[in-house]
């Protein structure tokens, strides 16, 4: 991992997002947040997190990439991407996988 010099542009960067993060967070249903993420991204952006959310549950299922490519479209790059956020990343999509099944 590289090493970055300390800047203050980073610590605003990451209260930012914390801001970010807490408006998702107070939005009360799913209607909600699919509006303020059409208005927050581009739709290549949305593109890009919709295909990354997609293929979750097939990497949860322990499915070969070029299967998932085949199924969904995505690219076996961001697949590999997605399965080592799982792997390695903060959580998010563990999480936000269990919270979907529990509010069924």
């Amino acid at each position: 991992m590289k090493i970055r010099p300390y800047s203050p542009r980073k610590r605003e960067s990451e209260d930012d997002f914390r801001a970010l993060s807490r408006a998702l967070a107070a939005l009360d249903d799913a209607r909600q947040v699919a509006a303020f993420l059409r208005d927050l991204c581009t739709p290549a952006e949305l593109e890009a997190l919709c295909d990354r959310w997609k293929v979750v549950p097939h990497i949860v299922a322990g499915e070969p990439y070029r299967d998932i490519h085949e199924k969904t479209g995505v690219s076996v790059t961001t697949v590999g991407r997605v399965a080592r956020t799982l792997e390695h990343g903060a959580g998010g999509y563990a999480a936000a996988l269990a919270a979907q099944h529990s509010s069924h």
